[in-house]
C-alpha cells in the first residue's frame, strides 16, 4: 500500500479523481499497478512536503484504490473509506503507517441523500445559467452523480482552507457532512452574487462617470463659446483660467492656482468654500509675475526730477543718484536697501515717489507703525478662518507691478510680542540673498521680490534690531534750515494749499515777512509738517475771507497774520541776555529736531546733599556723578563749599523726558561756574560726552544741535574734535553763522567759556 501525503484537496469518499503518473512514482519508485491501494495522509496548511513531521498530519485520512489509466496515462483513483491513521513515522524521506477502518454514521436515507442533491443541483443551474459560461457549467453540474462528488468537483471554486477541508471529511454523521457542503455552496453562489453585484454597480457608476466626463465637455466647449460671444458674462473659472494662462507665474504658483480652480469648479459656487477660494484665486492672478526689462536710466532726468520735488537734501540726493548710477550699468537691480532716517516732515517718504517717478516705475507705501504680529509681514496660513496675504504681497499686487519702488516707512516703530518677532520676518525681506524666493503664508507659493526697489524710513535708528540695521545703508535727513523751509514754503508747500483750497493765485499774496514769520515763531521742528498745516490754516481762513468777499485779494503781512493764524503758539529758547554762575546753555537732540537747552545749578544751605530734578534718564544722572567729580578735581579749593551746602542741578521744561550723553561738557561747566563764581559766556553753546579723565568725546545729531543753536542767536559753538568730519553734512547757512570751535579736553572749554567774576555780557 501507498501511502501519499496530500493537501488542499478535498477527499471524500466513492469519488474518482485524476493524477498524474508521477504523483505516485516519487513515493514507490516502481510502475502503478491497477488495484494498488492507496493511504492518502492529510497534511495540515503552510506545510511542504520536504519538510513534514509526524505533527503536521491529521489524524484521519482516506484510502482509495486505482481503477486504471486514460489515455494520457492518468492514473485514475476512486476513493473507498475514511481510515484512522495510527503509528505514523518518516524516517529518510519515507512513511510508514497504520490504517483502520473509520465508520460513519448513516442518519439520512437515500431519498433524503437524492433529495438534498438535486436541490443543489437545481440552485446551481439557476445561478450558472446568466452567465457565458453557463453551458459549460451546466454540463459540468450534471455530470456528477453525488453530493460528495459535487463537492469535490467544486472544492477548487468553494475557497475553502485545508481545515474546512478536513472538517468535511472528518464528519462522522452524513448529515453533517451534507450540511457543511451545502453551506460552502451557498456561500459559494451569495459571494458570487454579491460580487457580480458589485461589478455591474462600479460598471454602471463608470458608465455615469464617462457620461458625466463627456457632458462636462460639452458644457465647457459651449461655455467658451459663449464667453467669447458675451466676455461679460464669462464664469469665474473660465475667468481664472484665461488669467493663470496669461499670468506668466512660476511652476509651483500654476501648479497651486490650478490645484484651487479644479477645487473652485468641483465645489461649485453653493460651496461656503467658494469665497475664499475665489479670494485667493484672485490675489495670485492680480500679482504681476512676469519681469519686465530694466529700462535705461536717465541720471539727468533724475536729477531734474529730485530738484524738482525736493529743495536742499544735497547728500541724500548724491547717494540716491549713486544707487541709480549702479543700476544703470549693472542693468538690474542692485546695491544696498536705503533707510532714511531723520525727524518727522524732512520729506523720508516723499522723496521715495520722487524715485519712483524717476525710475519710470511703480510706487507703494506700506506702514509698518505698531505692526506687532509677524503674519502682517508673511501673511495668515489659508486654514486660518479670515486668512490674509501679508502686507508686503499686498502692497505687490495694489502697485500691479513686480518692479515697485517700495517704501517700507517707520521700521523704528515695529513692535514684538506673542504673536511672533515681525522685525524678524522682514529680514527675508529685505535679504538679497534670500527675497528671490519670498514665500507669503498665504500664498504658499515663491514670489521674487528680488527686482523691487526698498526704500525704508525710521525717525531713529536706536529701536531697529541690529540684523535688521545691518542689511540697511543708513542715510541721515538732517532737517531742514530756515533758509530751506522758506523756500519749501514757497516753492512747494504753499502753492499746493492754495490749490487745495481752490484759491488761484491773484486771490491771496503772503509777503516774504509774514512767511519767515511763521517759520520762526509758529513752528520749532526739524521738518516742514507742522509748516504745511500752518500754510493750510491760513488758506483756509483766507478762503472764509475770500467767500465773504471781504477783499477781492488779500495779502498777508506780519502785521496781519494773526488774523489768519491767531496768536503764536511756540516759543523757541533763546540766548541769555547775560551769564549767570552755574547756568549754561547745551545743545540737545529731539525726534522733532535739535533744541538748546539750560543747565542750571544752585548752592543751597545743607549738608552736602545733591539734588536733581527735570526728569533726567539714568544717563544722564550718571553724567552729573562724573561732572561732579571732574570738577571737585580741577577745583579742589573751590568744591569745599559743597560740603556745606546742598547742590540742586535742574534741566528746565521739567515735563520733558531727557536722557544721553551729549550733556557731560554742559554739566562740567555748569559746576565749574557754580563753584568758581564766574558766570558763562551767553553766546557760547556746547554738546559732547566726558570721561573720567576730562576728555571730550563725540556724540550724535550734530546738524539738527546747530541748527537749533543758529536759530537761538547762540554765535560760538564748542564740539567734541572727533566729530569736525560730520560738519559736510551741516548746511553752508548755518555754518556762516555760527563759529565752530572743536575741543579735545574740557579745560579748553572751561578756559574760553568761563568768564571773570566782573565780566558781564
Amino acid at each position: 500500500m501507498i501511502i501519499r501525503p496530500i493537501h488542499d484537496i478535498l477527499l471524500l469518499p466513492d469519488v474518482s479523481y485524476y493524477f498524474r503518473k508521477e504523483f505516485f512514482k516519487d513515493w514507490t519508485g516502481e510502475d502503478l499497478d491497477t488495484g494498488t491501494e492507496i493511504l492518502f495522509a492529510l497534511m495540515k496548511e503552510g506545510k511542504e512536503v520536504s519538510e513534514m513531521t509526524e505533527e503536521d498530519f491529521y489524524p484521519i485520512g482516506l484510502l482509495a484504490r486505482i481503477e486504471g489509466f486514460n489515455e494520457d496515462d492518468n492514473v485514475q483513483v476512486r476513493t473507498l473509506e475514511r481510515v484512522d491513521i495510527e503509528d505514523l513515522e518518516i524516517q529518510d524521506g519515507y512513511i510508514t503507517a497504520s490504517a483502520a477502518s473509520r465508520p460513519e454514521t448513516v442518519d439520512m436515507t437515500e431519498g433524503e441523500e437524492k433529495e438534498q442533491f438535486g436541490q443543489l443541483k437545481a440552485s446551481l443551474l439557476k445561478f450558472v445559467q446568466g452567465y457565458q459560461w453557463g453551458l459549460w457549467a451546466r454540463s459540468f453540474i450534471l455530470q456528477r452523480k453525488n453530493i460528495n462528488d459535487l463537492a469535490c468537483a467544486l472544492a477548487d471554486y468553494l475557497n475553502l482552507d485545508t481545515d474546512a477541508k478536513y472538517a468535511i471529511l472528518a464528519a462522522d454523521s452524513v448529515r453533517e457532512r451534507y450540511e457543511l457542503i451545502k453551506k460552502a455552496i451557498h456561500e459559494f453562489i451569495e459571494i458570487a452574487k454579491v460580487s457580480e453585484e458589485a461589478q455591474n454597480a462600479h460598471k454602471d457608476n463608470q458608465e455615469q462617470l464617462y457620461r458625466e466626463a463627456a457632458i462636462k465637455k460639452q458644457i465647457d466647449y459651449l461655455q467658451k463659446e459663449l464667453d467669447d460671444m458675451h466676455p461679460e458674462n464669462m464664469s469665474d473659472v473660465r475667468k481664472f483660467e484665461k488669467k493663470i494662462a496669461r499670468s506668466g507665474m512660476n511652476k509651483e504658483a500654476k501648479n497651486e492656482a490650478e490645484k484651487v480652480l479644479n477645487r473652485m469648479r468641483q465645489e461649485g459656487k453653493e460651496s461656503h468654500e467658494y469665497g475664499l477660494l475665489y479670494d485667493y484665486l484672485d490675489f495670485v492672478t492680480s500679482l504681476s509675475w512676469k519681469t519686465p526689462k530694466m529700462p535705461s536710466i536717465d541720471l539727468e532726468k533724475a536729477e531734474e526730477i529730485l530738484d524738482e520735488d525736493h529743495y536742499g537734501l544735497k547728500k541724500v540726493k548724491e547717494r540716491i543718484i549713486q544707487q541709480l548710477a549702479v543700476m544703470a550699468l549693472n542693468r538690474k537691480q542692485h546695491g544696498s536697501i536705503l533707510l532714511f532716517v531723520g525727524p518727522p516732515g524732512t520729506g523720508k517718504t516723499s522723496i521715495g515717489q520722487s524715485i519712483a517717478k524717476a525710475l519710470g516705475r511703480a510706487y507703494v507705501r506700506i506702514s509698518l507703525g505698531g505692526i506687532r504680529d509677524e503674519a502682517e509681514i508673511r501673511g495668515h496660513r489659508r486654514t486660518y478662518i479670515g486668512a490674509m496675504p501679508g502686507r508686503i504681497m499686498e502692497g505687490m499686487k495694489r502697485s500691479g507691478a513686480s518692479n515697485p519702488v517700495m517704501v517700507l516707512d517707520e521700521v523704528d516703530k515695529l513692535a514684538k510680542d506673542y504673536g511672533g518677532d515681525p522685525a524678524s520676518a522682514l529680514l527675508e525681506v529685505l535679504d538679497p540673498e534670500q527675497n528671490s524666493t519670498f514665500t507669503d503664508h498665504y500664498m504658499n507659493v515663491p514670489y521674487d521680490l528680488s527686482n523691487v526697489l526698498f526704500v525704508c524710513t525710521a525717525n531713529t535708528t536706536d529701536t531697529i534690531p541690529e540684523p535688521l540695521l545691518n542689511r540697511m545703508e543708513v542715510i541721515n535727513f538732517p532737517g531742514y534750515t530756515a533758509v530751506e523751509k522758506f523756500q519749501i514754503a514757497r516753492r512747494h508747500l504753499l502753492p499746493k494749499a492754495m490749490e487745495a483750497m481752490g484759491i488761484k493765485s491773484d486771490m491771496l499774496e503772503i509777503e516774504d515777512a509774514a512767511l519767515q514769520k511763521i517759520i520762526d515763531e509758529y513752528t520749532m521742528e526739524s521738518g516742514v509738517r507742522s509748516l504745511k498745516k500752518h500754510l493750510d490754516t491760513l488758506c483756509r481762513t483766507a478762503a472764509v475771507k475770500l467767500v465773504k468777499k471781504e477783499n477781492e485779494k488779500l495779502v498777508v503781512t506780519t502785521a496781519n497774520l494773526a488774523d489768519y493764524l491767531g496768536k503764536k503758539q511756540l516759543q523757541h529758547e533763546k540766548k541769555l541776555e547775560k551769564g549767570i554762575p552755574g547756568v549754561v546753555t547745551g545743545l540737545a537732540w529731539t525726534r522733532a529736531g535739535g533744541e538748546i537747552l539750560f543747565i542750571e545749578s544752585k548752592l543751597t544751605k545743607g549738608k552736602g546733599n545733591l539734588l536733581i530734578t527735570g526728569q533726567l534718564g539714568d544717563v544722564m544722572k550718571e553724567s552729573v556723578q562724573i561732572a561732579l567729580s571732574l570738577v571737585k578735581g580741577l577745583y579742589p579749593k573751590e568744591t569745599a563749599v559743597l560740603e556745606k551746602n546742598d547742590l540742586h542741578i535742574h534741566v528746565p521744561a521739567g515735563a520733558v523726558p531727557k536722557d544721553g550723553p551729549s550733556a557731560g561738557i554742559t554739566l562740567v561747566t555748569a559746576l565749574a561756574s557754580l563753584v568758581t563764581g564766574r558766570p558763562a559766556d551767553p553766546d557760547c553753546a556746547m554738546t559732547g560726552e566726558v570721561s573720567l579723565r576730562g576728555g571730550v568725546m563725540p556724540i550724535g545729531g550734530l546738524p539738527e544741535k546747530l541748527m537749533a543753536a543758529q536759530r537761538a542767536g547762540i554765535s560760538r559753538v564748542y564740539i567734541p574734535a572727533e566729530n569736525v568730519d560730520d560738519l559736510d553734512e551741516v548746511a553752508e547757512e548755518v555754518k556762516e553763522k555760527l563759529e565752530i570751535i572743536p575741543v579735545k579736553t574740557v579745560t579748553e572749554v572751561l578756559d574760553r567759556v568761563l568768564l571773570s567774576k566782573e565780566t558781564e555780557k
